[in-house]
C-alpha cells in the first residue's frame, strides 16, 4: 500500500503482531479490516496455526454459543455428533471476531467469562476445556459508543481494549487504489485461468475518481467481473459498471472537473492520433455510447467516431510529461 494511512497501519501490525495483546480493528465494511488482522497473524509466532474469522453478524442467536464453544453430541435436537467450535478449530493459531459489536448480549457475558480464564464448556458438556487461541476483534463502529448506547457490555469492553487500529475507508487513501487495481487484475485473471485485461487511461481514471462505497472488496468484485468478461483485451469506461459512470458524470455536472469540461490527459511525447482517441473514448463515456451525441459534443462527423470505434484504438500508453485538455460538452 502506498497511503500514509496504511503505511501506518502496517507499522501497528508489525510491532503488536508477535505480542500476544489484542488487537481491535476499526472501519468500514470491506475496508481491509481482515486482511490486516490476517498480516497479524501471518507475522507473529502462530503463523503455523490456523486463521479462522467469522463473522458475528451472520450467526443467529439461538447457534452463537455452539458457534464458538462447540456441542456435544445430544446437546440439543440435531446434535447428533460432536461438534468442535471455532475457537477449538482456531487452536494454536488466531480467531478473528468480526463485526463483534453484533454479539448478543447473552454471549458478550460468556466470552467475558471465557477471556478469563480461557477455558470454556462444549454445549451440554460438564468438562472444561483449555484454548490455545488468540482473538483478535474488528468492528464497524467504535465500541465505547455501543457501551454509551447500551448495546454493548462495559466490562467486555475494558477486557478487550488494547491497541485499536482504525482503518479508513478506500476514498481516504486513493493513493492505494492503482496498487490494487493492478494486484488484482494479475490475481484475479491467474485464478481464473484468463489473459488478464488491461485498463485504458480513462478507464483508469475514472476508477481512480471513484469513491468506492463498498471498500476494497467492491473493487475487488468490480475488477473480478471485468476479468471475466474482458479477458485479454482493453478495458474502456463502456465496460465499467452503471454506477461508477454515473458517479463520474455526476462529479462533471457538479464542476468537479469544470462544469461541462471533462478532462483527458494528452501525452504530448505521442503522435496526435493517441490523442484523438483519448478524446474521442472520453467523449464516447460521457454519451453514454451514444456515436452521434459523442459527435456532436466534439463536434466532429459520426464518420470519425465510428473510424476510431471500428479500429478498435483506444488509449496509447502514457510516457512524458502530460498536459491536460478539455473536451467541452456541446
Amino acid at each position: 500500500m502506498r497511503s500514509d494511512a496504511m503505511k501506518k497501519a502496517d507499522r501497528i501490525v508489525r510491532a503488536v503482531a508477535a505480542k500476544e495483546v489484542t488487537l481491535t480493528l476499526i472501519g468500514e465494511s470491506g475496508s481491509g479490516k481482515e486482511v490486516l488482522a490476517r498480516r497479524a497473524h501471518e507475522i507473529s509466532d502462530r503463523r503455523r496455526g490456523p486463521f479462522i474469522p467469522i463473522n458475528c453478524a451472520a450467526i443467529p442467536e439461538a447457534l452463537f454459543e455452539s458457534e464458538l464453544f462447540g456441542h456435544e453430541r445430544g446437546a440439543f435436537t440435531g446434535a447428533n455428533d460432536r461438534v468442535k467450535g471455532k475457537i477449538e478449530a482456531a487452536a494454536g493459531g488466531t480467531l478473528l471476531l468480526d463485526e463483534i459489536g453484533e454479539m448478543p448480549m447473552p454471549m458478550q457475558a460468556k466470552l467475558l467469562r471465557f477471556l478469563e480464564n480461557l477455558k470454556f464448556m462444549r454445549v451440554g458438556g460438564a468438562q472444561k476445556i483449555e484454548a490455545d487461541v488468540r482473538l483478535m476483534f474488528a468492528t464497524l463502529r467504535p465500541l465505547e459508543q455501543e457501551v454509551q448506547a447500551g448495546r454493548f457490555r462495559g466490562d467486555l469492553y475494558y477486557r478487550i481494549q488494547g491497541i485499536t487500529l482504525h482503518v479508513p475507508p478506500l476514498r481516504e487513501r486513493r493513493a492505494d487504489i492503482a496498487p490494487l487495481l493492478a494486484q488484482f487484475l494479475s490475481q484475479l485473471s491467474a485464478r481464473h485461468g484468463v489473459n488478464p485485461p488491461h485498463l485504458s487511461r480513462s478507464a483508469k481514471a475514472m476508477l481512480l475518481r471513484y469513491d468506492w462505497p463498498g471498500n476494497v472488496r467492491e473493487l475487488r468484485n468490480v475488477i473480478e467481473t471485468l476479468c471475466l468478461l474482458r479477458e485479454g483485451r482493453q478495458i474502456r469506461p463502456l465496460d465499467l459498471p452503471q454506477s461508477i459512470r454515473a458517479h463520474h458524470e455526476q462529479a462533471d455536472r457538479s464542476g468537479e472537473t469544470g462544469g461541462s469540461c471533462a478532462t483527458v490527459t494528452v501525452d504530448l511525447d505521442h503522435g496526435l492520433d493517441a490523442n484523438v482517441q483519448q478524446i474521442v473514448e472520453a467523449a464516447l463515456a460521457r454519451a453514454d455510447g451514444n456515436k452521434h451525441r459523442a459527435a456532436s459534443q466534439l463536434r466532429i462527423s459520426l464518420r470519425t467516431i465510428q473510424r476510431y470505434v471500428a479500429a478498435g484504438q483506444v488509449s496509447g500508453p502514457s510516457a512524458g510529461r502530460p498536459q491536460d485538455a478539455n473536451v467541452r460538452g456541446a
